[in-house]
Formats: structure tokens, sequence, C-alpha cells
């Protein structure tokens, strides 16, 4: 499925860059909107539902906690959240669980995961955060609050984009060529890192493996953990870079995600250069 969203980005990427700057700057979100959906229902059409349902509810929620200020509708938008995001994550687990542990027989449905729960789960508990702490107004318009939801940039893979980093933006966001042409610079650097570099590191690592341990030297075995360590960066790091690239090039400027996180003299500052909009997600929030 990530594939296949991947594959669609690529055929339609062109003819939505030329729409969104054709049209007038008022209908902007609404293409990007459009676009988003229509780019997560090619991957998966079932759980388009499932988003807008989860975009119109956290409108609702950050409206109502915004105007009433009490923790108890915070709690119950936060656990709702959580709920939906654990039951589509972790249901087939504990249905496993229990069964080998009770010895029952509960059957185990194995549903899909929605590509990108994960990212726009945790983009809207980090809004009715804000909102709830007072570091962001709540988004009366609900167009502006669905792109924050469904930008399709960032929503398979990340990096997670806080509602207050980029509020002004989703209203009034600068675009020029310079800014464009550096998210064409490093949407190529990511796409080298995933489709070049993370798939030769990766087939190395699996080549050495999937060898015989017994009879392997030292070398290759420690060869084959650093193509592997590799393979995880590059992998991680180039989808980042490519939808850091692609926000550009609609005129968003997205945080950072990773910073050379090989380079780290210890275990705390590794965590703090991995994955940073994750980490520090967990440490705010």
């Amino acid at each position: 499925m990530l594939f296949s969203s991947t594959t669609f980005l690529f055929a339609f990427l062109p003819i939505v860059l030329i729409t969104y700057y054709i049209v007038p700057r008022i209908t902007r979100n609404l293409v990007l909107f459009i676009f988003s959906l229509v780019f997560y229902a090619w991957g998966e059409p079932v759980y388009v539902i499932l988003m807008i349902l989860s975009i119109l509810f956290n409108y609702y929620a950050g409206r109502e906690i915004e105007a009433a200020h009490k923790k108890s509708s915070l709690a119950f938008a936060v656990i709702v959240n959580l709920l939906i995001l654990g039951y589509f994550k972790y249901s087939g687990f504990l249905v496993d669980t229990v069964n080998s542990i009770f010895g029952t027989s509960f059957v185990n449905k194995r549903l899909a995961l929605p590509i990108g729960i994960s990212f726009y789960t945790f983009q809207a508990m980090s809004y009715l955060i804000d909102v709830y702490r007072g570091d962001s107004k709540g988004q009366k318009n609900v167009l502006t609050f669905a792109v924050y939801i469904t930008m399709f940039p960032q929503l398979i893979a990340g990096p997670i984009v806080r509602y207050k980093d980029i509020a002004l933006q989703l209203d009034t966001r600068t675009h020029s060529a310079e800014k464009f042409a550096d998210g064409v610079t490093r949407f190529v650097t990511g796409l080298a890192k995933k489709a070049i570099l993370a798939n030769m590191t990766g087939a190395l690592a699996d080549s050495i493996m999937q060898g015989d341990f017994s009879v392997m030297s030292a070398s290759v075995a420690w060869l084959g953990a650093i193509a592997y360590t590799l393979q995880i960066y590059l992998d991680f790091s180039g989808y980042s870079d490519m939808a850091i690239g692609l926000g550009k090039m609609f005129g968003f400027t997205f945080l950072e995600n990773f910073d050379h996180p090989y380079i780290a003299t210890s275990v705390r500052e590794f965590w703090r250069r991995w994955h940073m909009s994750l980490s520090g997600w967990f440490r705010d929030y």
C-alpha cells in the first residue's frame, strides 16, 4: 500500500503542483485537501471515512475545549483518539495474547492498519493539548484544520507536524522560486536516500543475514550489522527529506526530523537526534 501511494504521488504530483499554483490563493487549501484525500484513498479507500470522522471529531473537540476549557473535555477527546489508534494497531495482538494465556479461541480478524493513522492521531492530539494549554488558538475554519490533518507530504512517514508550528502557514504561507527549488533539491535527496542508498544497503544486509553464521567471519557479520543500521537511517530520513521537500514546494516549512544521529556520543544524544518529531512529541505531551 505504501508503494502504491508513492507511485500515485509520482504520477500525479506535477498535475497537483500546476493546479495549486494556477488557482487563486484562497482556493489553494482546497486543492491540497482534495488531493490529500485522493492520495490517501488510493492507498486505503476504505479508511477515508475514518479520516474524515477523525477530522470532524477533533475539530469540534478543539472548539469545545477552547470554549469550556475543561480538563474532562480534553481527557475525553484524547481517550477517543487513543482508543481508535489502539484498536487498529493492537487489537490483533491483544486477542492473540488472551488466546495464548487463557486457551480461548477468540477470532482475530486481522484488520488492515490505516496508513498514517499514528501520525495524524498524534497531530490531532497535539492540537487539542495546545488549545487546552493556551499555546494555540482553536481553528475556526474546518477546511484549514482538515488540511493540517490530511496534508499528504508527511502523511505516510512523518515528520509529526505540530499545529502550533504551522498554524500561521496554514492561512498565510510564502511561495518563491527559491523555496520551490530548495524543496525540489530536498525531495530528490530524500528519494536518492530511499530508492538508491537504502535499497542497496538493505540488499547487502539481507544477503549477509541469510548466510550461514557458523562459518561467517566477524568482519562480514559487522558489515551486515552496519549495512542494516544504515538502511534503517536512510529509509526513515529519506522519507522525512521527501516530506520536507514536498512541503517547501507547497510553501510550508516543516521542522527537521533527523540530525545526524550516528555521530551521537551517547544513547541519550542519539535519541535526541533520531526521529526528533516523535521523541519531541512524547517529551512535550
